[in-house]
């Protein structure tokens, strides 16, 4: 049975968890491809608790992901409400620069 691991333990990076599936499908296709039973019975065994480890961390990492684009947006939104002027200032700022920068291009 695998224990669901705490979020204060080590994190993995996008590119670690997509590694270690890249290696998991590796597996799989190797283990397709012989025909052994009982050694296949123990390596599909091995590979499904692996998944379901990587199935884990891929689940934390999202959920650990939205939670920060949650604060985030609402760290935005209470910024907004409080300086509305500024904000509408600062985003007509960012337009004309990007209006600037896009018609310079073009030329």
């Amino acid at each position: 049975m695998i224990m669901k691991k705490k979020t204060s333990e080590a994190t993995h990076t996008p590119k670690e968890l997509l590694a270690e599936l890249q290696t998991l499908v590796g597996e799989a296709q190797t283990l397709m491809a012989q025909s052994s039973s009982e050694q296949s019975a123990e390596a599909i065994e091995a590979l499904r608790e692996r998944f379901a480890a990587a199935q884990e961390k891929i689940t934390d990492s999202y959920e650990r992901a939205k939670d920060t684009v949650v604060a985030g947006a609402k760290a935005t939104d209470e910024t907004i409400r409080e300086n509305p002027y500024q904000s509408i200032a600062i985003a007509v700022g960012v337009g004309l620069l990007f209006g600037l920068l896009l018609g310079r291009r073009g030329n």
